[in-house]
Formats: C-alpha cells, structure tokens, sequence
C-alpha cells in the first residue's frame, strides 16, 4: 500500500531539511510507478510560509486537511524555534504521531520532538549548534554528536541539514531494501557512500 508522507513546514524552516526528504521518497516512488510514496507538504494554515532565505512555499495541506499519515517528516531551521512553543503545532505533531509508522525530525527539528517529551532519555541528533540548547529542552536525553541519524523506536532523528538526505535512503531501505534505495540514488547521482547497509 502507498504510504503518505508528510512533510511539516513553518516559516524560516531550512530548505534542504525539506526539499532533501522530498526528493528521496518522491524520485523513489517516480521510479516505481509512483506506487510507493504520496509525498506532500502540510503547514499550521494553506497561506505560504516563508523558508530560510526567503524561498516562498505553498504547504499543499493544512492541519485542518491533511490526509492520514505513515510518515511524518518534521523539518528543522531557526523558525524550529517558534515552532517548538507553537501549541497548535505541538498538539498536531503529537496527534498525528499516535497513528505513524515512523516519525522524523531533521537537523533543529528535534526541538519540537524534544519539546513534547519524545526524546526524554532518548538518544537524538540534531545540527551541530543545536545541541546546547538541546540540552536545555531535553535534560535526559543522549545526544549522539558523531551520527548522522539514529533512531529510537519508532522515532528517527538526524543531524543537521544534510543528513535528512541519508536519512531518507535509510528508510527507503528499511521498507523497500538496498537495491530500491540505490536505485533512487543512481538516478538523483547521489553518493550513498555507506549510508545504504547491505
């Protein structure tokens, strides 16, 4: 069955957190007949929200609307920081995590997973300078500073920006296996290095 991932926006959200985990899972589905992934972005209200630098993105669901999802991709930026004291946001994120097959937080998008208690005596990663204040959210948890994602049950976590690219194959991996994840990443003329395990 097609699984729907959603991927949350808010303004000043870091662009490749988002536009990174988009490319995977839609090129991965594109190459499928489009039978693995429905990939979409959703955001608080359907206005544009305004990323990191100024790129206007026009979210395709709301809170209100957005269709069931498998998985949950919460991007990260300096506009993390609202987001994580933004009490509708926070109460979405924790609705919508009850029903997902995996939850994802990318780069400072773990401030939001940290701010509702998810990652309490967890480990975690996030971007290099977000770990300090991390530790401020999250007292109990276990950073993991030398990993690019690691993950906690049904909870994924990766470090900054860039990683929620390797992180995206690896799930590709875990549902679909290596050869699929490659495949994708053939096309996209991406170096998967060892980020894709045999």
């Amino acid at each position: 069955m097609k699984k729907n991932v959603a991927i949350l926006l808010f303004d000043n959200a870091e662009v490749l957190d988002f536009a990174g985990p988009f490319e995977v899972f839609s090129v991965t589905s594109e190459l499928k007949n489009s039978e693995l992934f429905n990939v979409f972005t959703v955001a608080r209200n359907s206005t544009a929200i305004s990323a990191v630098n100024g790129l206007s993105v026009n979210p395709k669901y709301n809170f209100q609307n957005c269709p069931p999802v498998d998985i949950l991709i919460i991007s990260g930026g300096v506009g993390s920081r609202q987001a994580m004291v933004d009490k509708e946001t926070l109460a979405w994120v924790e609705h919508i995590h009850q029903h997902t097959l995996y939850t994802v937080s990318i780069c400072s998008g773990s401030r939001i997973l940290g701010a509702l208690g998810m990652l309490d005596n967890k480990k975690y990663c996030t971007h290099q300078d977000v770990y300090e204040h991390m530790a401020e959210i999250v007292p109990s948890g276990l950073p993991q500073k030398e990993k690019r994602f690691v993950q906690e049950g049904k909870i994924f976590t990766s470090g900054g920006i860039s990683a929620g690219i390797d992180l995206s194959f690896h799930i590709v991996t875990l549902l679909y296996g290596s050869n699929t994840a490659k495949e994708t990443a053939a096309y996209m003329e991406y170096n998967l290095v060892q980020n894709v395990s045999e």
